[in-house]
């Protein structure tokens, strides 16, 4: 009965405060003219705050591509030497030839591939295809890598639901049983690497990531943290599916320079030992990529963190047969990362249970997912769509009033101060663009200005690509039962 009580409260604290702000727009206002402006104000300190943390951590991920980390990590002494990569890569109905360029991005890394365990897991849902693309697979690279292990989970097991969760959990301690405990390798010298299949590790992954673990204050109480660029496919995907990728992009970023707010996000990394003691990733929920670092939290009592590695991997945007198609894949993409609510629920119902954790960590996380949730699906509303509400519903007392003249003024000046933002944003995404070296120069100019030019599209993007599937998803665990989500596999197609 609580538990339920904890899904509702986020569904209903942002239907109040929509439908709360309209029904007020025509009983009081003055009230929410003054809301509005004060919300836009905060907003334009919130950007130019945020924008600040995504400089400083943009800086550092330039700074990083330029060293040699394994130089770096053997500079270290010999203790890396006794650091083994466990890699997982789970797969469901992929294209052969995106799993095969996953592969080779990995066998391309700076690092000592005899220190690579890879794992390659396949779902028995996926058929005889994926059974057959896992032996071609196993066939080129069983030589290429320190270990390579092609696993199967099988279907309908009891108490998972199909998903990333339970197939990382399966291949995992396949792993273990096959790759690790056979070479002796304890588990405290062994980090865990999950990446989506479309992934391609940066060329000194492996090498910062050694790195941060060796130097790191507390390395076996930590998870690692990469910056996700969804770019490999930017060139074949729509506008607005790139926008959406380079806005995910850029949060991580954010991220990164407020390490005390990193959580796992997709592609990570994390100790083998660490994983063991947890029990693996949840196989019953949706989110398990963020929920894994909140197990851990609840684990050993609050101490747990995510280091930052300020390092890329090249993930794909999502595409689709065509626009709606991709439209589509992109709005299911987008409820599916909201239905991370989930870990709201999670962190009332243990943290608080928890007599050893430090209160201040309890509050602070709790606050904090409720305020990330609960800004995704109201904040697009309030500063694009709401600041005319007064004027409509208001009648003509308020109409004839000063505020109501200057309301439109005041939020038209913040938000084309906020484009300034958007602006800067939209000139630090042509750094990421990987080159086009196919085409000459003036179709370059063309494309480039294309490019410049879809960043118009920010608040269509933010509110139907953004705040409507975060309240979808809300809405969906307020009502539960046969509105709640199950995983949904984000499809994969690359030119």
């Amino acid at each position: 009965m609580k538990e339920r009580l904890f899904e509702v409260i986020p569904g209903v604290s942002v239907w109040v405060t929509l439908v709360g702000l309209i029904v007020l727009s025509w009983l009081a206002p003055a009230f929410v003219a003054v809301f509005i402006i004060l919300y836009d104000f905060y907003w334009i300190l919130k950007t130019i705050y945020l924008s600040i943390h995504l400089r400083i951590a943009f800086s550092r991920m330039r700074a990083n591509l330029k060293i040699n980390w394994l130089e770096r990590t053997e500079a270290e002494g010999e203790r890396w030497e006794e650091i083994t990569h466990l890699v997982v890569l789970p797969m469901y109905q992929e294209p052969e030839h995106l799993v095969r360029d996953t592969l080779q991005s990995i066998s391309r890394v700076n690092y000592p591939k005899e220190k690579l365990l890879v794992v390659l897991a396949l779902e028995e849902r996926g058929g005889d295809g994926d059974i057959a693309v896992g032996q071609r697979m196993r066939n080129e690279f069983v030589s290429v890598f320190g270990g390579f292990l092609v696993t199967t989970h099988p279907a309908n097991l009891p108490g998972e639901i199909p998903g990333k969760g339970s197939n990382e959990t399966w291949a995992t301690r396949r792993a273990i049983e096959e790759l690790v405990k056979p070479r002796g390798i304890p588990f405290s010298n062994v980090l865990v690497s999950v990446f989506d299949i479309d992934t391609r590790p940066g060329p000194d992954y492996f090498g910062i990531l050694t790195y941060r673990f060796l130097t790191a204050e507390y390395p076996s109480r930590s998870s690692y943290q990469p910056i996700p660029l969804f770019v490999n496919n930017v060139y074949s995907v729509p506008a607005i599916a790139r926008l959406v990728g380079f806005s995910a992009s850029f949060w991580q970023f954010m991220q990164q320079a407020r390490p005390e707010r990193l959580t796992t996000f997709s592609s990570h990394s994390m100790p083998l030992q660490a994983l063991v003691d947890v029990g693996f990733w949840n196989t019953d929920i949706v989110s398990e990529d963020s929920r894994i670092f909140f197990q851990c939290l609840r684990q050993y009592h609050g101490d747990w963190r995510t280091v930052p590695l300020n390092y890329p991997v090249y993930m794909d945007a999502v595409s689709g047969s065509g626009f709606w198609n991709a439209m589509r894949n992109l709005y299911k993409q987008q409820r599916r990362w909201a239905w991370g609510v989930e870990n709201f629920v999670y962190v009332l119902k243990t943290f608080f249970a928890d007599t050893h954790m430090p209160r201040r960590q309890k509050w602070f996380w709790t606050l904090s997912l409720f305020d990330g949730f609960f800004t995704w699906s109201t904040g697009s509303f309030i500063i694009f769509l709401f600041g005319w509400l007064p004027n409509a519903f208001g009648g003509e007392a308020f109409y004839l009033t000063m505020l109501s003249y200057n309301l439109p003024r005041i939020t038209g000046l913040l938000l084309n101060l906020a484009l300034i933002g958007i602006i800067a944003s939209a000139i630090l995404s042509f750094s990421l663009l990987p080159p086009r070296i196919s085409l000459d120069r003036s179709k370059r100019m063309i494309n480039s200005l294309l490019y410049l030019v879809q960043w118009a599209l920010v608040p269509v993007t933010f509110i139907c690509f953004s705040a409507v599937p975060a309240l979808d998803a809300q809405t969906r665990m307020m009502l539960g039962g046969r509105f709640r989500l199950g995983f949904w596999k984000t499809p994969k197609s690359r030119a």
